[in-house]
């Protein structure tokens, strides 16, 4: 019995859609598995990783009866994508196989049992429930994820704190070094809770979602979120423990401001830094009157100096910075001009955008 007909493409972008989680090599080989299931003419989709679950469904008017089953996630994808756009697919399920076929083209996959493939479930209870579009949401990710931490032994800077608290949404990573601010309204008025998503599901759903007014519907339990926007659902474990206070490492008021445009700044930064050291990326940063020195060197003995007029009246200021979280911040803030705050040579920097209060970037100076 065919389970299941459809264009190529109609199987394909779900299964991209949830397989991104999937990793390739796992100590439960189910769960390099996807579970694959058809109810009429529903198709869904679900991968686990047990800390993040994804699930997307589609409508299909091929196929016969109701079943599920679960297969290699990459190597379905990987077959898929590797046939022609408009293919007809079909998937039958013979002896503990699934076979696929497109063309004259055959392909037959071990599967294992739907019954053994664990699930997540939003833990009910007490859930709040709020939405935001998916482009404001996208955008607050893209202002504070390149922040946040990789594998550092402090499990809880590897993820973003997400604060929700009366009518406004904060999204905060840090990774020590470097600490990215970011907020926006809601239209619920909701008591104060903060999250921390994991590095990964933040990842995900900067892939997923879209730059669009599309609804995105955020539930919060105590230990675990649910996003739901469009046909994808996405589970996540939050990461347990107590984020720094943000707020404490925020300076409160500093001596000089300088405004700059992003444009010109980055890419006079991205010259310079081609000749910074590989290892430690420092840079020195000149302020002076109407004018901003960039001076990079290496090991080699080899210089770079860039100099751009900037909007500044103070004294002079020389300090050193890692070009990389400099950069970082040009490239996800995407406003014409930005403000740069500094106290001294010794103090954390500023970067935010002028009449903005929404997004805050502190960067602590490296010596150099």
């Amino acid at each position: 019995m065919v389970l299941i007909k459809s264009q190529r493409d109609t199987l394909l972008a779900p299964l991209q859609s949830v397989s991104g989680i999937v990793e390739r090599r796992h100590t439960l080989p189910i769960l390099s598995n996807v579970l694959i299931e058809k109810q009429g003419d529903k198709l869904t989709f679900l991968a686990t990783d047990i800390e993040i679950q994804i699930t997307t469904s589609s409508q299909i008017s091929g196929g016969e009866g109701d079943g599920a089953i679960t297969v290699g996630a990459r190597k379905l994808q990987e077959i898929l994508r590797s046939l022609p756009d408009s293919t007809e697919v079909s998937l039958k399920v013979e002896d503990k196989r699934l076979q696929i076929k497109g063309g004259k083209s055959r392909f037959n996959l071990q599967t294992l049992p739907a019954d053994d493939f664990p699930r997540m479930n939003l833990a009910e209870g007490e859930v709040r429930k709020f939405q935001i579009t998916q482009r404001a949401f996208r955008q607050l990710l893209g202002k504070t994820q390149y922040s946040m931490a990789a594998q550092d032994v402090r499990y809880y800077l590897n993820g973003l704190l997400l604060l929700v608290d009366g009518n406004e949404l904060r999204a905060v990573a840090t990774d020590g070094h470097r600490l990215a601010y970011a907020c926006v309204g809601i239209d619920t008025d909701l008591p104060r809770q903060e999250m921390i998503l994991p590095r990964k599901t933040v990842i995900e759903l900067n892939r997923l979602l879209v730059d669009s007014d599309d609804v995105l519907d955020i539930a919060l339990s105590s230990n675990q979120v649910r996003f739901s926007f469009g046909s994808i659902v996405l589970v996540s474990k939050l990461i347990d423990g107590k984020f720094p206070d943000y707020e404490r490492v925020i300076p409160a008021s500093l001596k000089y401001h300088m405004k700059v445009e992003r444009q010109v700044l980055m890419q006079a930064m991205q010259r310079a830094a081609i000749l910074t050291n590989e290892k430690f990326r420092g840079i020195r940063v000149v302020l002076g009157e109407n004018s901003l020195k960039l001076i990079a060197a290496n090991a080699e003995q080899e210089e770079a100096q860039e100099e751009i007029e900037v909007d500044y009246s103070g004294e002079v200021i020389d300090v050193g910075f890692n070009v990389g979280y400099l950069l970082d911040v040009l490239n996800n803030v995407h406003a014409e001009v930005i403000q740069w705050s500094f106290n001294d040579a010794n103090s954390s920097a500023l970067i935010t955008l002028p009449d903005n209060d929404q997004f805050k970037y502190v960067v602590m100076p490296m010596r150099i």
